[in-house]
C-alpha cells in the first residue's frame, strides 16, 4: 500500500480525459494534475523545448511527493518519455505504447490511422512502436493542430459548425485510405469523439490513448502494491488562468469541481 498521490501532467486540459478514466478505475487514489496552460499547445515546439518543459512539469509533480506519473500528453510522451524515465526513480508512463497495443489488437485490415499534434506525427514514434508489435500494419498519420485550440476554447461538441468543418478537412482524406482503426493520439481529442466518429463512420474503431494509458498505469500500481485505500480526491494546478481552467475542467472530468484550481508559476516553482 502507498498513500502518496498519482501525478498527471499535460500541456493543458486534455489530460483530464485520462484522469477521468483513472478515477473510474482507481476511485481510492489521490490524483494531482498539472496543466501547463500558459505554454499550450506543445505541438509546435522543438524536441529540446519539449524535453525542458516536461522536465519542469515532472519536477513540479515530484515536489508533491507523487508515487507515479502519467504523461497524459502525446507530444510530451514522444519527445521526453525516455529522458524522464531515466531521470526518475518512480514509474513514469506515457500514452503511446498502450494506445499502439490496443490498435494492433483492434485492427482487422492492418490499416491504422493516427491523429495527433504535428510534433507527435513528425516523430514517427507511433508508427515505429506498432511496427515492433506487427510489421504488417500500415499507418496513415495526420497532424490536427487546430483540434487542440478548439478543445481548449470549449468548442468540441457535435453541432458546432466550425469543429465539424475542421474535422471533415482533417479526416475525410484519412477515411478514404480505408483505415479501420484510428488512434486519438492527443488526450484533447476524446472530447471530439462524437464529431470524429460522425466523420469516420461506425466501421472505424476509435482508440483513446489517454484511457488506454490510464488502464496501463492502474496495472502498474496494482502489480507494484502501490494502491491506497479510502476515497480519492483530485487536486488541479494550472500555469495559466486558473479560473478559466476550472470552468472547463468539469466537462473533461465529467464530474463537478470540488476545489478551485491552484495557480503555478512553472518557470520558477
Amino acid at each position: 500500500m502507498d498513500n502518496r498521490a498519482v501525478g498527471v501532467f499535460d500541456s493543458g486540459l486534455g489530460g483530464l480525459t485520462a484522469v477521468r478514466e483513472l478515477r473510474r478505475l482507481l476511485p481510492s487514489e489521490n490524483i494531482i494534475y498539472f496543466g501547463d496552460t500558459s505554454r499550450v499547445p506543445y505541438g509546435g515546439k522543438s524536441e529540446e523545448t519539449l524535453i525542458r518543459y516536461s522536465q519542469q512539469d515532472m519536477a513540479f509533480l515530484r515536489s508533491k511527493d507523487v508515487k507515479a506519473v502519467l504523461i497524459a500528453c502525446g507530444t510530451a510522451t514522444t519527445a521526453a518519455l525516455p529522458t524522464l524515465q531515466r531521470e526518475n526513480d518512480i514509474p513514469v508512463l506515457g500514452v503511446v505504447d498502450a494506445a499502439c497495443r490496443r490498435a494492433v489488437e483492434a485492427t482487422r485490415n492492418k490499416r491504422v490511422g493516427l491523429i495527433a499534434t504535428a510534433a507527435s506525427v513528425r516523430s514517427g514514434v507511433y508508427e515505429r512502436t506498432m511496427r515492433t508489435m506487427d510489421s504488417t500494419i500500415r499507418t496513415v498519420s495526420c497532424a490536427c493542430p487546430l483540434f487542440v485550440s478548439l478543445v481548449e476554447n470549449g468548442r468540441y461538441r457535435r453541432g458546432d459548425a466550425v469543429v465539424e468543418l475542421v474535422a471533415r478537412e482533417y479526416l475525410e482524406p484519412m477515411k478514404a485510405t480505408g483505415v479501420d482503426t484510428l488512434i486519438l493520439g492527443c488526450t484533447h481529442f476524446p472530447l471530439l469523439e462524437d464529431v470524429i466518429a460522425d466523420v469516420m463512420g461506425p466501421e472505424v474503431t476509435l482508440i483513446n490513448a489517454g484511457a488506454e494509458a490510464a488502464r496501463e498505469l492502474a496495472l502498474v500500481l496494482e502489480k507494484g502494491d502501490l494502491l491506497r485505500d479510502g476515497v480519492g480526491s483530485i487536486t488541479l494546478y494550472a500555469s495559466g488562468d486558473a479560473a478559466e481552467f476550472g470552468e472547463l475542467a468539469g466537462h473533461f472530468l465529467d464530474e463537478p469541481m470540488v476545489k478551485p484550481v491552484e495557480p503555478v508559476n512553472i518557470e520558477n516553482d
